[in-house]
């Protein structure tokens, strides 16, 4: 055996064969519980068409090793003000990663306010500079690292103060969305006996909408006549971009190929014309609307109720009686007619309407609603 071929029989030596090892493989990592058995966890909230993720691993009050920490959490475990980890490269100006781990990461879709200051879409890693009054929540352009430990002030993307309260008890560490509407969520960082709330916010959400429904209908939900009729509807209904929906409204009654003229796409063609000043244009769709063989005695009694909440009750009036003359006495003609004389101040005419109403209800839900109606009219007094 020759002396090279003894020595390519020879076990490698470990760095050797560390060596050896294409660079990735030298660095991956195996599938392990995570430091400390600090679990991650994640929040995600939609602030209408915006959504807001914080992904966190999540420390609790007793150690891994069962020390009861309550009561030494805040200004112990978690310093007030900067603090030196005496690991990194961030020296005695280290804020908290809130959290365990890796960075704690928040992740917005597109841009918002927190606290009313911009933060731009993107991702950013969480820290927080705790007070006893106040604390400070820093957005980093860095959202990679582990923990605070390379913290670079360089890098801050926002700054913004929030104010600590009392919570109920935490035992592991939680980010919760403690309040929401379809423009704001209110976040909180909740733990041991502590929450710091802060406030998230979509500016103009109404323009993100349209901006998407732009460009879904350029692509194939535009190829659907009710897409267009829902598109335009959606601007009718929030008052908004009213230019835009005009146009969708005449897409979906009279594209070629796809539109189709029925009492939907037509009432909404026509409230969308007069919201645009377009009076007379108004006028002659909706009649062609209320003329058309789809406005059944349910589609005409929505429209008049729809009226009489714009309290245009003269002529939400009217509508109820030409459904009475097309539709005579069919569910739920009567009903309309009592509600159009009740707004009037027509009571009489109104009872006797609700009491013919009530005969012919389809369900109990129908039927008590009439009957708290014909309770009401019978005091005297007014319905809505």
């Amino acid at each position: 055996m020759t002396r090279n071929l003894v020595r390519r029989l020879v076990p490698l030596t470990a760095a050797a064969l560390l060596a050896a090892m294409p660079a990735a493989a030298q660095i991956r990592g195996l599938t392990l519980p995570p430091s400390g058995n600090n679990q991650y966890s994640s929040v995600t909230q939609g602030i209408g068409l915006v959504k807001v993720t914080i992904a966190y691993n999540s420390p609790h009050v007793h150690s891994p090793t069962g020390e009861d920490r309550h009561g030494k959490i805040w200004g112990g475990l978690v310093p007030f003000g900067m603090a030196n980890l005496g690991f990194g490269s961030c020296g005695d100006q280290c804020p908290w990663r809130g959290g365990a781990n890796e960075n704690t990461v928040l992740t917005t879709t597109h841009d918002v306010l927190v606290q009313g200051k911009p933060l731009p879409a993107g991702s950013y890693g969480v820290h927080f500079i705790p007070g006893q009054e106040e604390w400070t929540i820093v957005f980093s352009k860095n959202s990679t690292s582990w923990g605070s430990f390379f913290y670079d002030a360089k890098e801050d993307a926002l700054r913004v103060q929030a104010k600590p309260e009392k919570s109920d008890y935490h035992e592991w560490l939680s980010y919760e969305f403690t309040e929401r509407s379809p423009a704001k969520a209110t976040a909180a960082l909740k733990w041991e006996d502590l929450q710091l709330p802060f406030t998230i916010t979509v500016e103009h959400p109404d323009d993100l909408y349209v901006e998407n429904i732009r460009r879904e209908l350029r692509t194939n939900p535009g190829f659907n006549y009710q897409n267009w009729d829902a598109a335009a509807n959606y601007t009718l209904q929030n008052k908004t971009h009213l230019d835009d929906g005009l146009r969708w409204a005449e897409a979906a009654a009279h594209a070629p190929g796809i539109g189709l003229e029925n009492f939907n796409t037509l009432s909404v063609l026509a409230q969308l014309q007069e919201a645009n000043g377009k009076t007379e244009e108004a006028r002659k769709t909706m009649e062609a609307a209320l003329a058309h063989s789809t406005a059944g005695p349910v589609e005409i009694h929505l429209y008049g109720r729809q009226l009489l909440g714009q309290k245009k009750n003269e002529e939400a009036m009217r509508v109820f009686e030409l459904n009475a003359k097309r539709h005579p006495n069919v569910w739920p003609v009567h009903v309309g007619l009592a509600r159009g004389h009740a707004a009037l101040g027509h009571t009489k005419e109104a009872l006797a309407e609700a009491k013919l109403a009530v005969k012919q209800a389809p369900d109990d839900a129908n039927r008590k609603s009439l009957e708290g109606m014909i309770k009401t009219l019978e005091e005297g007094k007014s319905i809505n």
